[in-house]
Order: C-alpha cells, then sequence, then structure tokens
C-alpha cells in the first residue's frame, strides 16, 4: 500500500488538528481523503480550511459508505467512539480512535469483541502521553523491575485548569449525557492509561468525586481516589479542573527507589540497598537507606499526536508495531469507571466491578441530564480539548 486513505470522524476540537497535520504532510504515508460532522458549522470549516480534494459527509455512516477509504480516525463524542468503531470494523477500515475508548467498560468490551473478529485490521488508541520520553523511562524502570517492587503511588495532576467559558462551548460538554463524566473522563484519560501502563491495574478505589464543585456543571470537576494494589502497595490520585497554576507530580517509590516526574524532568533516588532487607538488618532506630539522586532530563522525539498517527499508518502499511493498541483503551477507562462508581455508591470498588450496577447508575444520571444553556459553540478556533 502506497499511503492510508483516511477519513476523520469529527472535526471539532482535536479533529480539526487532526486534519491540519495530515494534510500538512506530517505523517508520511498518510493522506486525509475525507471529513465528516454533524454540525453544518464544522463542516463549512472543512470547506473553507481543508484542501479542495477532501470530501466532506454529513456524518459517519455516509463517510464509511466511501469506497475510497482505507481508515478513521475517530474523533467524535464519547458514547458514539465504540458505536463508529464497531461500524468501521465491519467495513473492513483500519480505525484510530481518540480518548476515550467510550464511556463505560461495557461498550468498550464489545467494541474490543467486534475487533477480535477482524483480526487483519489495524486498531489503535491515541494515547499520545506513551511517546513521552520521561513516562517511557518510568515504564521502563518500574516493568523491568531493577527496583524492586512497588510500594506507593502518587499523582497529583491538578494543571488541567478550565473557564466556565471552556464548559459552555458545546451542548455536549460537562452533562452526564453529551459527554458522561467530566474531569476523569476528558482531561485524564491519558493520565489514567499512564497510571495503570506504568503501575499496573488496582485492585480495588475508593474515590470522592466532587460534581460541579469549581464551575456550573454536572459532571466531576475535583477528585481525590485511594488505591490498593494486589501486592500490597498504595496510591493517591488527585485530579481537578478547578485549580491554578494547578501541579503535576508523579511519584512513585519502590523498594529500591523512588522516581518523581515534574516540570518535564526526572528525578530518581537510587537506594544501595532494598529498605525493605534493610529494614530488618539494621540495629539502628532512625537512619535511613543510602543512596544517591540523579536528575533525567530526556529530550521529546517530535509531536506526540504525529507519533501515534506515524505508527498508525506505519503499521496499516508493513504491519509494524502500534505504540498502543486499541484493546489497551478498555484499561484507563476501567479506572475512571470505578472511580465513578465508588463515588456514587460511597464505598470502596474492587476491580474488576459490576459493569451492569455501574451502567445502571450512569444511566440514572442521564435520565436526569439538564439541557445547557448559554451554550456559545466556537467555530473560529476548533482545537483545543
Amino acid at each position: 500500500m502506497k499511503e492510508v486513505r483516511i477519513g476523520i470522524i469529527g472535526i471539532g476540537n482535536m479533529g480539526s488538528s487532526h486534519a491540519e497535520r495530515i494534510v500538512n504532510g506530517e505523517i508520511e504515508g498518510l493522506h486525509l481523503a475525507a471529513v465528516a460532522d454533524l454540525k453544518e458549522e464544522r463542516r463549512k470549516w472543512a470547506g473553507k480550511n481543508l484542501p479542495e480534494y477532501v470530501r466532506i459527509y454529513e456524518n459517519e455512516t455516509r463517510l464509511m459508505e466511501d469506497s475510497d477509504l482505507d481508515a478513521v480516525l475517530i474523533a467524535a463524542p464519547h458514547y458514539a467512539h465504540p458505536t463508529i468503531a464497531q461500524a468501521a470494523f465491519r467495513k473492513g477500515l483500519h480505525v484510530v480512535c481518540e480518548k476515550p475508548a467510550g464511556v463505560y467498560t461495557k461498550q468498550v468490551r464489545e467494541m474490543n469483541e467486534e475487533a477480535e473478529k477482524h483480526k487483519e485490521l489495524v486498531f489503535a488508541m491515541m494515547f499520545n502521553q506513551r511517546t513521552n520520553p520521561v513516562y517511557r523511562k518510568m515504564h521502563e524502570m518500574v516493568s523491568d523491575g531493577r527496583y524492586g517492587e512497588i510500594k506507593r503511588v502518587n499523582w497529583i495532576i491538578t494543571d488541567w485548569y478550565r473557564t466556565q467559558y471552556y464548559y459552555d462551548s458545546g451542548g455536549w460538554r460537562a452533562t452526564w449525557d453529551g459527554e458522561g463524566g467530566g474531569v476523569l473522563l476528558n482531561q485524564c484519560p491519558h493520565n489514567l492509561d499512564l497510571l495503570q501502563w506504568i503501575c499496573g491495574m488496582p485492585s480495588s478505589v475508593y474515590a470522592f468525586c466532587h460534581e460541579g464543585k469549581w464551575h456550573q456543571i454536572e459532571v466531576e470537576d475535583d477528585v481525590t481516589a485511594y488505591l490498593e494494589y494486589p501486592n500490597g502497595a498504595t496510591g493517591v490520585f488527585v485530579t481537578s479542573t478547578g485549580d491554578a497554576p494547578g501541579t503535576n507530580r508523579f511519584e512513585i517509590d519502590l523498594e529500591m527507589a523512588k522516581l518523581v516526574s515534574e516540570d518535564g524532568r526526572l528525578n530518581v533516588y537510587e537506594l544501595k540497598e532494598n529498605e525493605r532487607e534493610y529494614c530488618f538488618r539494621v540495629k539502628e532506630s532512625f537512619t535511613k537507606p543510602q543512596g544517591c539522586l540523579t536528575q533525567i532530563k530526556p529530550e521529546e522525539e517530535g509531536n506526540q499526536h504525529n507519533r501515534i498517527l506515524q505508527a498508525f499508518t506505519d503499521a496499516v502499511r508493513n504491519g509494524s508495531q502500534l505504540i498502543a493498541g486499541g484493546e489497551e483503551g478498555i484499561l484507563g477507562l476501567t479506572l475512571s469507571n470505578a472511580m465513578h462508581l465508588s463515588s456514587w455508591l460511597k464505598r470502596p470498588v474492587n476491580i474488576p466491578f459490576d459493569e451492569e450496577l455501574f451502567l445502571d447508575e450512569l444511566n440514572k444520571r442521564r435520565r436526569t441530564s439538564q439541557k445547557k444553556r448559554n451554550v456559545h459553540e466556537v467555530t473560529s478556533d476548533l482545537k483545543g480539548s
């Protein structure tokens, strides 16, 4: 295959950015053939800003009937991701999906089951933060076991600040029926994916999700979650869209090291011996095991979204490895669903949890979801998230 002809479904926010990077030739071997959006103003944007050869459709069904396509990029509202992906697989189209994979794990599990029936098709998730060199290094250091078992995890990710104007910029945004969640489902899918990718999946979650604490919205904009892991390790995950300037500090305490990611740097405090052995060996009360501090500032390796799209394109063309397979989208979503369910039930939730119970609780909130007033659609700048 000389080039992969792709159609983008949804050209607001990230979809428009993907369209521009593809038509600018930033992804070798990837050609933008078509776009689709339900909203007329976005189709008008496409007509004015994209080359004439890009075909414009009113919905994903018409786009996927285009016989001149090899693949689709899904950047539609969250609830639609699994449904569109399944339809694309049945049409014989490769799929790359924006985060999150969906709103609830049951629908994403069904998407993965459909993908499994079409193993000849490439299925990727837009988990571009997996290309971040700091997080890649942390993943390497934890997964190869050089520093022993994880003891504690702390991630304070509160630099997702958003204004009320942002939440008013779309009728679907920050509603249970339109978006299906708040900071956990919109801003944090990357962080939750990285959390499980680097540290593994917790066995239980006890979360406190504050809905509309800092904004006039239905969904959560402030979250604190306590995590327990199968090996006895514990963790805390804190996020918000109401803190300014906010913090992004990811700390992993292991038996022989402490890893701290902050401000684009990775600090590694490496112990000379295993703390668990030291604790029971020494005959002193207050001394700590000795060690040394190393600061690592890995170099970025190009645009992160471009790297995901390039890996996807190369996988379609020659079978090379993806950065994040589509089936992995359910993992971070499992964490956010568990946090929501725990907060709704006001108790700890084990993983795996009851998917039907989660869906019942979500649907209760969807039924009482309110139609937003004072919505202003941003069409002059379709980028952002």
